[in-house]
């Protein structure tokens, strides 16, 4: 056993009474000094570690994520010297790359935006809206964290640093929003108003993805090589090809791994109202126009279905995670309340809809049950933008 684990309480106290000094306003130089003194070198993900130690014992995960940047600037020395080197191809490669280009088109985008404010000339918009396009294609970035790398590293009991990223990921996304809603209204007319509010919203998400990128490359990124073994990282790779990459990611076709596939036995399953091999249950689940997923009576994510072009992404990084950590921090008072109503019996439908780009999305939620008793939950997701247009009847194939 190493010497930080065999002091862990100890160092616990110690990080708890420094993490309260730096509340009280202590002064960061002299807390680095201190730091230095009794801690030495500590790696990324012992700071992970005792972070989560302590949100356990009941710090509040909110008071951990607001003194974060203290804790950064603490560890600095520290945490630098944390970083992994990892062969070109490799899931954290792909994610440290994205994370330098993105980071330099925000860079760039301040740089255009700034110009703009005193030449107001085609090309320069023309380059901002370039950039800005670049931006909605990174979504797909923070959904392979949020559904591949974040619950492997629950699996190793890493759950708070994934949660305060998740928040963080929110945040970046309202800025965004912010930003693109002022690039559209610029787009009908240009302002002094509006070009200063575009260079306004380009600083702050250049400043907050340098923040968010320092914390991922150097503590989290390095936490999961720490934790995960070969075939999690196999995993990870086939699920962050299965949800896809931005135009810019250091990834080509023929650099993806052939997805391993599964033989599903020919016994046939007897129901009630006939019978089905598995490879036609799974087919016609799969055919349907829907999403299903379906969490058991312990909250544990169990299925999903492959349904053709999925409105929400899974991986199936997710089976055997429960449900609450497939949720941001905002959202989960909401799923608890549903389900303990439904294993309570004074629930068992929920309705919502949303709009996302631009379509009608239908989510039901089910109680499933088996004589009374609950046995889970069925979420189903449909998107209803075209059945809401039907009238009249339709008698004649086309």
């Amino acid at each position: 056993m190493s010497e930080f684990l065999s002091n862990m309480d100890e160092k616990k106290e110690q990080l708890k009474k420094m993490i309260k000094m730096l509340h009280d306003g202590a002064d960061v130089t002299q807390m680095k000094a201190l730091f230095k003194k009794d801690f030495g070198n500590v790696m990324p993900h012992q700071i992970s570690m005792l972070e989560e130690d302590l949100i356990k014992e009941g710090m509040p995960a909110d008071e951990v994520h607001r003194l974060c940047q203290l804790h950064i600037d603490l560890f600095k020395e520290s945490i630098d010297a944390g970083k992994v080197d990892v062969p070109e191809g490799h899931p954290l490669y792909i994610l440290y790359t994205e994370h330098s280009k993105i980071l330099g088109f925000a860079q760039q985008l301040v740089g255009s935006a700034t110009k703009f404010i005193d030449n107001q000339k085609s090309d320069v918009f023309a380059r901002i809206q370039q950039l800005i396009e670049f931006f909605k294609e990174s979504g797909v970035h923070y959904l392979r964290e949020e559904n591949v790398l974040f619950p492997v590293l629950e699996k190793y009991g890493v759950t708070q640093p994934p949660k305060i990223m998740w928040m963080e990921h929110d945040n970046i996304r309202a800025i965004e929003k912010n930003m693109y809603q002022t690039a559209d209204a610029l787009a009908k007319k240009i302002t002094k108003e509006l070009s200063l509010a575009l260079q306004n919203h380009a600083i702050q998400l250049s400043e907050t993805l340098a923040d968010h990128f320092y914390k991922e490359n150097n503590i989290l990124f390095p936490t999961s090589y720490k934790f995960f073994n070969e075939d999690d990282w196999k995993l990870v790779k086939q699920e962050f090809d299965g949800i896809g990459y931005m135009s810019y990611s250091p990834v080509t076709h023929t650099e993806k791994d052939e997805k391993a596939s599964t033989q599903l036995a020919a016994d046939t399953v007897k129901f009630e109202t006939g019978n089905l091999t598995l490879e036609q249950l799974q087919c016609m689940l799969d055919t349907m126009p829907v999403d299903f997923t379906f969490i058991d009576k312990d909250d544990v994510v169990r299925y999903f279905n492959n349904a053709p072009d999925r409105i929400f992404v899974r991986s199936k990084a997710v089976i055997g995670r429960t449900v609450q950590n497939c949720h941001p921090e905002k959202s989960i008072h909401v799923v608890n309340r549903l389900l303990d109503e439904m294993k309570q019996g004074t629930r068992n439908k929920a309705e919502f809809w949303i709009t996302l780009n631009g379509r009608l999305i239908y989510i039901t939620y089910y109680a499933v049950r088996k004589n009374g008793e609950y046995i889970g939950c069925l979420e189903v997701t449909q998107d209803i933008t075209d059945i809401q247009k039907i009238s009249g009847q339709k008698r004649l194939l086309d």
